[in-house]
């Protein structure tokens, strides 16, 4: 071996490599850690509405440990997005001492659950999360089996935008376990919409609703608390004055308490 001189220089020539890869690693390693470069601000950009400065300093605390190069970006980051509210967080070195941390927070669009009073509220995302609201009762509740929660809000912009027209609101978008849709307007009015069908998708049943409201429920002088938008040509209604009268006369609500009427504004 030692008579083998090519073999002697290939040696020498990994010695070399390995100790100047072993300097390159102290080198980097010196640099990422000294104390030359320290870490003395963490910048927060957003318009924050919830996320207190005590919380945000707090998180910076937790997750801001080492050195302007030695800190671990993704600890920072999930730091603030523990934080209530945070629904985005994105940070980034800006030399020579500071972190940028950009907070997105949670818009809430509305009320998640059966259970209005539950906590959980829904974002204009159609992400569910948990948060405090002092006045969640002006927004509208959405409920609907587990994992609905996006559909629910994507059909909400669509229910909306279909019912204004009107000038009324849905206050209440109901999604049942059979995926039969319900709806509470801001005059009280409650539509049942039933399921999507090839032929009659549930938005085009509340269209024709809105389209033959003025000749119908907007022409009859009375309260209806109840429409049901199931049938193919029309539209039964509840009207509780006559419910109430059938009940006291023994009749069943069912037979005197409900009145179809056409899509053309006929009476059945």
């Amino acid at each position: 071996m030692w008579d083998n001189a090519d073999m002697l220089n290939g040696c020498a020539d990994a010695l070399y490599a390995l100790a100047a890869a072993a300097l390159v690693f102290a080198g980097g390693y010196a640099l990422v850690h000294t104390p030359l470069l320290p870490l003395r601000q963490v910048a927060l950009q957003g318009e924050l509405t919830h996320v207190t400065r005590a919380q945000a300093e707090h998180a910076a605390r937790m997750g801001a440990s080492g050195t302007f190069l030695s800190v671990d970006l993704d600890a920072v980051r999930r730091a603030f997005e523990s934080l209530p509210w945070v629904r985005k967080v994105e940070v980034r070195r800006v030399w020579p001492d500071s972190l940028q941390v950009s907070i997105e927070e949670q818009v809430a669009l509305a009320r998640w659950g059966a259970d209005a009073q539950s906590g959980r509220l829904v974002n204009t995302h159609g992400e569910v999360f948990e948060g405090e609201l002092p006045d969640a009762a002006r927004l509208p509740q959405f409920a609907g089996p587990s994992g609905s929660a996006e559909e629910v809000t994507r059909r909400y912009a669509a229910f909306r935008q279909a019912l204004a027209p009107l000038h009324l609101e849905p206050l209440q978008v109901l999604l049942s376990a059979r995926y039969s849709w319900q709806l509470r307007l801001s005059n009280g009015l409650r539509l049942e919409l039933g399921r999507d069908q090839l032929k009659e998708p549930v938005l085009q049943r509340l269209v024709r609703f809105v389209d033959h409201y003025a000749q119908t429920l907007g022409s009859l002088n009375r309260h209806f608390d109840y429409a049901d938008l199931r049938y193919p040509s029309g539209f039964a209604l509840r009207v509780p004055e006559l419910a109430r009268s059938a009940a006291e006369k023994g009749k069943g609500m069912r037979q005197e308490g409900t009145k179809h009427v056409g899509s053309r504004g006929d009476k059945a």
